[in-house]
């Protein structure tokens, strides 16, 4: 299965007024990146706003020379082709680039295709954080390279946050022997470093609450009383 995990920059929160700036997007094969990745810097033609330059450095100085979208559109399009599409707060990207591609007389990306790991994670973990920030502190994602909003760069975060909102790197069932890489025949081989300890989750005392009022709910035969300590 091939999903594109993608992300934009913008200068403001108006996809009917504002621009693109940035796109980047990196492919996954079977929940495992490729390595092929697509990644854009795109002249708005219009002021960058000194609010948004704070949050991701992209300047007009900078930006002046890029492309416009009407120039990277088609690559963009073709990189994407129909994979799934996976954003945090999809909503936010989808509105931007399908109003980029309506100026230029395209259809625009539809629905049925997004997966929005802000809502996969506000369904997994009702109540806690949902920002792509706290989802890397829960899963003991390495954002230190994070000093500013990166397309390209918080495309790969939320790759390894996606895979772990899931269930963690699997790249297929069996009963084989375990051994210390997994590596998938894909656009070009990747090795994937098996995991050598178990994921750890900080679990809130109203999360532990919740789930002992869900298991008192479904009664003395719930397989959960198996693993709950005894009160």
């Amino acid at each position: 299965m091939r999903e594109i995990v993608f992300d934009t920059e913008t200068p403001g929160l108006d996809a009917r007024s504002d621009r693109v700036v940035e796109i980047g997007a990196i492919e996954l094969i079977n929940h495992i990146p490729t390595g092929r990745s697509f990644h854009r810097y795109i002249n708005p033609e219009r002021p960058m706003p000194v609010e948004a330059f704070r949050i991701h450095g992209l300047d007009d100085a900078f930006l002046s020379d890029k492309p416009k979208f009407a120039e990277i559109a088609d690559e963009f399009l073709e990189f994407v082709a129909d994979a799934r599409l996976i954003a945090h707060n999809a909503t936010f990207d989808m509105a931007f680039i399908n109003a980029e591609l309506g100026r230029l007389g395209k259809p625009p990306l539809t629905d049925d295709r997004i997966v929005d790991t802000l809502m996969l994670a506000r369904r997994k973990f009702p109540g806690s954080p949902a920002s792509l920030d706290a989802l890397m502190a829960r899963f003991g994602v390495d954002a230190s390279r994070r000093t500013l909003h990166g397309a390209l760069l918080d495309s790969e975060l939320l790759a390894e946050v996606y895979i772990e909102l899931i269930g963690g790197r699997q790249a297929a069932l069996g009963l084989g022997q375990v051994t210390e890489t997994i590596t998938v025949a894909v656009a070009a081989t990747v090795a994937i470093p098996a995991r050598t300890t178990p994921r750890r989750f900080n679990v809130s005392p109203e999360e532990l609450a919740a789930h002992a009022a869900a298991v008192e709910r479904l009664g003395d035969k719930a397989i959960w009383r198996q693993y709950l300590p005894a009160s």
